[in-house]
């Protein structure tokens, strides 16, 4: 039977693997969507947000 204290330190290092895994997914989407938006400038594909008013 698991002590009070592994069981802590175990739902911590859960909680840490959880959290690293989700950065980690967050960074590599990042990476993926600047790519994308890098590819599309490239391509004349431009913002719509940069339309100018008259």
């Amino acid at each position: 039977m698991m002590s009070h204290a592994a069981f802590i330190a175990a739902a911590y290092g859960v909680a840490a693997l959880g959290l690293l895994g989700l950065t980690l997914a967050l960074l590599l989407d990042n990476r993926a969507q600047k790519r994308a938006l890098a590819d599309l400038e490239a391509r004349g594909v431009r913002r719509r947000s940069e339309r100018r008013v008259p």
